[in-house]
C-alpha cells in the first residue's frame, strides 16, 4: 500500500514515516508544502496521501485544498487530513462530494500506532475514517429537517460509529451486543435513510454523509 506523507514540520512527518514503515506501509514520499504535495501525489499516484490541514505558505487551509485537487485529479487517491484541533467546515468541505476514500484525525491520534495504522488502511481501500471528537461534535449539533431523526438512539451511535470507520465487528465489540444485532441496527438505518439497494460499503458511505450532513 502505497503512501505519501505531507506536513511542513520535519520532525512529525519523519515520525510518521518510520510508523507507517514499521507497519508495513511503502511510504514513496514526502512533501513539505502543498505544491510539492500535488506534485508528488501526480507522479507517485499513491494509494492514499497523509496530509496536515495547515501547510505553508498561509497555514492555514493549504493543506485542505491540495487534498481536494488530488481527489478531484485522482479520485481513487485516498485521502486523510491530519489536524491539531476539530474544524467542521473543514470536515464538511472534504467529504462534500463523496466521503468514500476520506479520512479527518486529530494528531493526536498518531500516537495510537495500531489505530492510525488501520485509519490509513480503511482510506486507502474506500472507506472512511473520523475522529471520535468529530464524530461527538456532529452528534451534538442539531438542524432542522434533521435526515437522522427517525433514527433511534442505538442506531445513532451504530452510526456514529460506522462513521469512524469502524466494521459491524468493532461496532459490536464496543458496544457489548452481538453482531447480528448490529447488522440489524445497520439495515434498519439504511432503510430510514432511504439508501438505494447498492453495496453495502457504499450505503455505508452514504449514510456517513447524512450523518454528516453534506
Amino acid at each position: 500500500m502505497r503512501v505519501l506523507v505531507a506536513d511542513d514540520s520535519v520532525l512529525l512527518r519523519e515520525g510518521i514515516v518510520r510508523l507507517l514503515d514499521d507497519a508495513g506501509f511503502d511510504v514513496v514520499g514526502q512533501a513539505g508544502d502543498s505544491d510539492e504535495l500535488i506534485r508528488k501525489a501526480r507522479a507517485h499516484k499513491p494509494d492514499v496521501v497523509v496530509v496536515d490541514v495547515r501547510m505553508p505558505p498561509t497555514q492555514t487551509d493549504e493543506g485542505l485544498r491540495a487534498a481536494k485537487q488530488i481527489r478531484a485529479e485522482m479520485p481513487e487517491t485516498g485521502v486523510l487530513m491530519l489536524s491539531q484541533y476539530v474544524q467542521e467546515d473543514y470536515v464538511a468541505d472534504l467529504v462534500a462530494d463523496d466521503a468514500e476514500g476520506i479520512g479527518y484525525l486529530l494528531k493526536d491520534r498518531v500516537a495510537d500506532v495500531d489505530a492510525f495504522a488501520d485509519a490509513v488502511r480503511r482510506v486507502a481501500d474506500g472507506g472512511s475514517a473520523l475522529d471520535p471528537e468529530v464524530v461527538s461534535l456532529l452528534l451534538g449539533r442539531r438542524r432542522e429537517d434533521d435526515p437522522l431523526s427517525d433514527l433511534t438512539p442505538r442506531e445513532r451511535e451504530v452510526l456514529a460509529l460506522m462513521a469512524e470507520g469502524r466494521s459491524n465487528h468493532a461496532i459490536a465489540d464496543k458496544l457489548v451486543v452481538t453482531e447480528r444485532a448490529v447488522e440489524k441496527h445497520v439495515t434498519s438505518i439504511f432503510g430510514k435513510l432511504r439508501l438505494p439497494p447498492t453495496g453495502e460499503s457504499h450505503r455505508r458511505v452514504l449514510a456517513v454523509l447524512a450523518f454528516l450532513g453534506a
